[in-house]
Formats: structure tokens, sequence, C-alpha cells
């Protein structure tokens, strides 16, 4: 391997199944500066070593040489070390995709060991009866992978865990104390299989600058164990450090002692950043110019923003580059039934962004003061398509992950017209705002270009709340904007929050039943309960006050994030947590909705004050909304077969065309004078997405009405409204 000048690296852990973008993100900025640069996913890596027959032979040596199996369930895994040691490797190579026929063998009763995670198994039998053998036995194999993550767990590691490693020593870690006397201590056996990973590879590139990437408190230990070991084996290595920890947590360092790990922390954007940066290592003439970086400056943390130069636009970022990654070994899992974590969790994803920051930006529960947020920054939907093709061609995978805070409507528009016109064969899914413009004809556009699902945050399902979060939607609003994204054939999943400052009881019960109708009536496929989080950056954490919470302030050496604090309130809604949830996956699984809320929970809670057919009256109220001249009309339907015929109109015999269009699992007709149809004809084949520009709604009117009177009755006519129901679309 030839030596690069820095080697990128994501710590242990984030996901097994694909690879997260932040280093891809980087190498390709850094190919558009000629800048030479080895990435590694040292995560999947150290899994990979881990769950291999010598990985987990040695944690069982471990185990009885600590004498540390003393729980049941350890000693029954101990007991069947053999058997779990004889399908290991076979089970990771089946979750990687390589061997798929052994499903069948993982499916039979007793080819799998078997301990306690294996418990939920006759709970989740019925979860899974839809489900193919394949997605069934990657269920079982993940379940079989944490037996053994519960074993080493307890037997060689506390604080191991598959996509977070120490992450309690990364959370709201305001004193650098705890972490640096974890990192005093002796190695664990994860440290020790991480560093000789990383030793291995930093002999190979011989780089001059090891940049890490932290985009959570998980991966921050093990981030600071590989700075450690580079600073004490390789001290003419300088080491970077930045991602989305150090943007939201690391604002307000002062501890002198982390920069015994690392040399440079950048924030934010990290192009511009880390080009100064690489300035500062390699040239000779260092200037020391910096953007949004801490230094160690005369034994005092210093934050230097002493460039004058502007951050680089999205468009001149480059692609992302997935070359070095280990592309064909990560590991898809199922670990619960929940159609919309298997997306994260199964199947490998390109990752790319639609657009920088968010463009709602108002949400108070969220960091809307961070540049990663507040800077809203699209980008043009020919140039985002370029990058699907050109990472097509990389990885050889078709499907997309768009991580944006939350993807613009116009934007995502523009995206599938231009997919659609490049007669690309893509799947991706993104996170939304359920706002009104997500028509059911835009809804029916983004299916046709692949969109298989979109997750997004519902929050408190009360209009007193979503109005006090800024959201920008009503539940009015978003029960319709659901209803078009299933009936288009799009998965919806939706965030729901708790306890978010001045909730009462009342509330979090009405909230509940909002849920629980939505489900009912199949508009929502899934979601997911999380308690509301107070984090130092949001409108809430900064104006404390005014929404009637006592913050606990603790003084700020280290992390800044998560803030502790009191609601004026009084509610516990921790006790909430178990309640929502069980019903949540009862509602997910389609039983469970005749049941009175109460029944949820193991103490009383107040009578719901939702009328039980809200969420129906919502879907029934008509939305309609006129079509504007500057409307985009767009078929996506092929042309039609022609056929002549004649009707009878008061005596008179009309010559009229049949126009019959076949789609891909069912066909229609309408028949229409001769002219109209022809002039309809060439209508459509204006507004097919392959033409620019596609047609409007104010030109199709006119081009009508210098033929013809009254195209509002001709707009509403049967034959229209069979077309437009069948993929004549208004955008």
């Amino acid at each position: 391997m030839e030596q690069r000048d820095l080697l990128l690296i994501t710590p242990p852990f984030t996901q097994l199944n694909t690879p997260y973008p932040a280093t891809a993100y980087i190498k390709g900025f850094l190919n558009t500066k000629d800048v030479s640069s080895f990435q590694m996913d040292l995560g999947i890596e150290v899994i990979l070593a881990l769950f291999s027959k010598d990985g987990m032979e040695s944690m069982f040596d471990l185990a009885f040489d600590n004498q540390s199996i003393t729980s049941q369930n350890s000693q029954r895994i101990y007991a069947l070390q053999d058997q779990y040691l004889q399908v290991l490797e076979p089970v990771i190579s089946f979750l990687q995709g390589h061997n798929d026929t052994l499903a069948r063998q993982i499916c039979t009763h007793n080819y799998l060991p078997r301990a306690s995670r294996f418990e939920q198994l006759d709970d989740m039998e019925w979860a899974f009866g839809n489900m193919g053998m394949q997605d069934k036995a990657k269920h079982l194999a993940t379940l079989y992978l944490e037996d053994l993550s519960d074993f080493i767990k307890e037997c060689v590691d506390e604080n191991f865990g598959f996509s977070r490693y120490a992450e309690r020593l990364g959370m709201s870690a305001n004193s650098f104390d705890e972490i640096y006397d974890h990192l005093e201590s002796d190695l664990t056996a994860i440290d020790d299989i991480t560093l000789n990973i990383l030793e291995k590879r930093i002999k190979e590139v011989q780089p001059q600058l090891v940049c890490l990437s932290v985009p959570f408190p998980g991966n921050l230990y093990s981030s600071l164990r590989c700075g450690q070991y580079i600073k004490k084996h390789y001290p003419h290595i300088k080491i970077a450090f930045g991602g989305g920890f150090a943007n939201t947590e690391l604002r307000s360092v002062t501890d002198v002692r982390v920069f015994e790990f690392i040399d440079y922390i950048s924030l934010d954007d990290g192009e511009l950043p880390l080009e100064l940066i690489v300035k500062d290592v390699l040239d000779q003439h260092q200037q020391h110019v910096f953007k949004r970086t801490f230094i160690l400056e005369n034994n005092e943390v210093v934050y230097k923003i002493n460039s004058t130069q502007s951050d680089y636009k999205q468009s001149q970022v480059g692609t992302p580059d997935y070359s070095d990654l280990l592309l064909d070994e990560y590991i898809s899992v199922i670990e619960i039934a929940n159609p919309m974590h298997s997306l994260w969790s199964d199947g490998r994803w390109n990752k790319l962004t639609m657009a920088h920051g968010c463009y709602w930006g108002k949400c108070t529960f969220c960091d809307v003061s961070l540049d990663y947020i507040k800077l809203y920054e699209p980008v043009a939907a020919g140039i985002l398509v370029d990058r699907m093709e050109q990472l097509i061609t990389q990885t050889g995978e078709s499907g997309f992950h768009f991580v944006d805070e939350a993807a613009p409507p116009a934007l995502m528009r523009a995206l599938a017209l231009e997919i659609i016109k490049r007669k690309l064969s893509v799947t991706w899914w993104t996170n939304i705002r359920f706002e009104k413009n997500f028509t059911q004809d835009l809804c029916h556009l983004l299916k046709a270009s692949g969109c298989i699902a979109v997750s997004g945050g519902l929050e408190v399902a009360s209009d007193r709340l979503l109005k006090l979060i800024d959201k920008g939607v009503t539940v009015a609003q978003v029960a319709q904007v659901t209803r078009n994204l299933t009936e288009s054939g799009i998965m919806v999943h939706a965030y729901l929050m708790y306890g978010y400052p001045t909730q009462t009881m009342q509330e979090t019960v009405d909230s509940l039943e909002m849920v629980r109708q939505l489900f009912e009536l199949g508009i929502i496929q899934s979601g997911f309960w999380h308690q509301f989080a107070l984090t130092a950056h949001s409108p809430v954490g900064m104006n404390p006050e005014r929404y009637s919470i006592t913050p606990k302030l603790k003084p700020i050496s280290f992390a800044n994030n998560d803030v502790q604090f009191e609601d004026s309130t009084g509610v516990n809604h921790a006790k909430f947590s178990y309640g929502l949830k069980k019903s949540l996956f009862n509602y997910m699984h389609g039983i469970g909705f005749e049941l009175d809320l109460q029944e949820w929970f193991e103490f009383d809670i107040p009578q719901s004050q939702i009328n039980p057919h809200y969420i129906e009256d919502c879907l029934n109220h008509n939305a309609y909304r006129a079509p504007k001249s500057n409307h985009k009309l767009v078929w996506l339907g092929n042309s039609p077969l022609i056929g002549a015929s004649t009707i009878l109109k008061k005596s008179k015999e009309i010559n009229t065309l049949k126009l019959q269009f076949h789609q891909a699992t069912d066909w229609f007709e309408i028949e229409l004078e001769e002219s109209k149809a022809d002039w309809l004809i060439d209508q459509l084949e204006q507004s097919v997405p392959t033409v620019s520009p596609i047609m409007t709604y104010g030109a199709m009117k006119k081009s009508y009405e210098s033929q013809w009177e009254q195209f509002d009755a001709f707009w509403f006519s049967e034959p229209m409204e069979e077309l437009k129901a069948h993929g004549f679309l208004i955008l």
C-alpha cells in the first residue's frame, strides 16, 4: 500500500450495516484538493475481528481466567461455546450477504445455540409471521450475536455495545475527570483488538495526520484511546478531532488534558477547517491560520478563527468517496420487528445530503443556533443525481439514505424529476417535516422515483405543544400528509416525544390517543417514543424561563450539551415510558386498538379528551387546492394505444378516439372527441419528465382555450379525472 498524507478514521462503534458517511464526505473533498488520504471504519474492523472464531475463543478464555462467568445466562453460553464457535463465521458470512442459503439452516430449531435473547422469540413469532425466510433468519442470527454481546459485556468488558462503546462516559461529561481516569487505566480486551488493527494500518499508510471523526458519545472513548496510542508510539503524527460529537458537545472545552490525546478539535463544517489543519501539518512554513479550531497554545486551550477564507459551497465539496472501506463486509442485522428500524440496520445504503442545514430551522427542542442546522444551503438536483450515479458506479449499490435534518419538498420534487428523467432505478428514503406541501401528487412522484420511506417528527401529538415547539404543523395536517404518503406506497415512520416542558399528564394521554387513531387508520406504519432531552444550544436550553423550566447547570470544562432540568409541572414523565412503548409496539402490529388506554399503564391516568373519530374527521376535511398557473404538469405514464370509434350525440355521429393506457399492473381507457384526443396526446407528450421545460397548468389552459371554451369543465371531466388518478400529476 502506498503512503498517504492523511488517515481518516471512524472509531468504534457506529453501525454494523453501512459506513457512517463522514470520512467518505471528507475524502471526497480532499480529492478536489489533491490531498492523499486513506479511510477506515475501525468499528466494523473491530467487530469482524471480535466475532471471528479466534476472537470469540479468546473472549471465552479471558472470561474463564477472570472468573467472571457468574450469571446463569453466561454460564449457559460458556457451556455451549463449541456450538457458538462452530457456527459463528458462517453466520457472519450470511449477515454479510455472502451465504444466502444458510437462511434455511438458521430457521431450523437447533442450528443456533440459544440463550436469554431468544426468550423474547415466542412474543416475536407473530410479528415475523409475514416476513420472508431471509428476514427471519437475519433476526435469529441477530439474537445469536446479541447473546454473545451480552456475554462479552458481562464477563469481559462492561462497556461493550454493538453501536456504542462506553457511551455513558461520553454523555453529558461536563468534566473530563471520569474519562481521563478510564484512559489512565489498563487497556481492555476490546482496546487491544482496536489498537492492533490501528497499528497495522498506521504502518501501511504512514500518515502525517490522523483525523478522528466522532459522531456520537459512544465513539468518544475509543477515539481518545486511539489518540493516546498514536501519541505514545508515533509522536510525530498529528491528530485532528471533529464530527457530530465535537460540533454539539465540545464548544466550551477548556481542559488542557484533552490535548494529551489530540492536537486539533474542529467545529461545524469540516472541509475548510481540515484544509487549514492539513496546511499547518504538511507545509514547512507554518502560518497557524485556522477556522473554528481549538488548539493548545502556551498550555491553554485557545479557539482559533483567524482565517478570512469563506466556507465551501455544497456544490464545491465533491462527491463522497467510499473507496478503501470494506463495503462487502458490513453486517445486516434485524434487531426488532420495526419496519423503519430495519432500514437503519439492514442493507447497505449510500449516504448523501440534499441540503446543508434545515430549511425550517425553528423547532425549539433542536440545536437551531448551531451551523449544522442554522446554515441552510440546498444542492442542485442535477448535482445530486450526478453524485448518485458516481456512487452507484463506485459502490455497486443503488440504495440511498439522504441524511438531511428535514429534506425540503421543492428539492425532493426536483430530485425525483431528475431521477425519472435519467431513467435511474434507485431506492431512497429520508427525513421530512409533515408539512402541507406533501400533496397526494407530490407523494406519487416521489414513489415513482424510488422513494420507499420517510421519517418525520410528529413529536407531541398536541396542537398546543406543536405550537410551543414551533413545528409549523398541526395534527390535522400530519394526518393528511401521512395519508398521502401511505396511499402512494411510501412507508411512514413518526418520531414521537413525551415530557416536553409544561406537558401535562392529560396531554400525554391525549397524544397517545392521537397516535392510536393514526395507526388504527393505517396512515402511519412505524413510530418511536423518546423522552424530551434539553440541549444547551436549543431555544429551550438558551431561554429556559420562557418554557417554565429550571436547568441544573454545572461548570463546563469538557462536554456541554444534554442538561438536566426541573419542570414546573412536577410531572414524572419517565414513568410513562414503558406504557407508551408497549402500546406502540402493539399498534405497529395492528392489535390493541380497542383497549382502553389505561390498560397500558400500571398507574392511574386521566381519560382521553380527544374525540375517538378526530383523525378520521381530519381526513374527511376537503384539502383540495386549486392549481396555480405556474404548477407543473407531469405525466408519469406511457403513450396510449389508440383506437378510432364513433359516438352519437344529439343524433349526430361524432368521431372519437379511445386512448388505452397500460401501466405496470393494470390499464385504463378514456374516450374523447378526435380533435380533443389529438390535442391531449400532444399535451401529455409535453408533460413527460424528459421534456424541458415541462408543461405548466397555465400553458395547458391557454392552449385549450385557444380552440375551445371552458377549460375548467374539461379539467374536471370524467376522462381527465381518470387520467389524474393514474399518474397525471399537478406539482
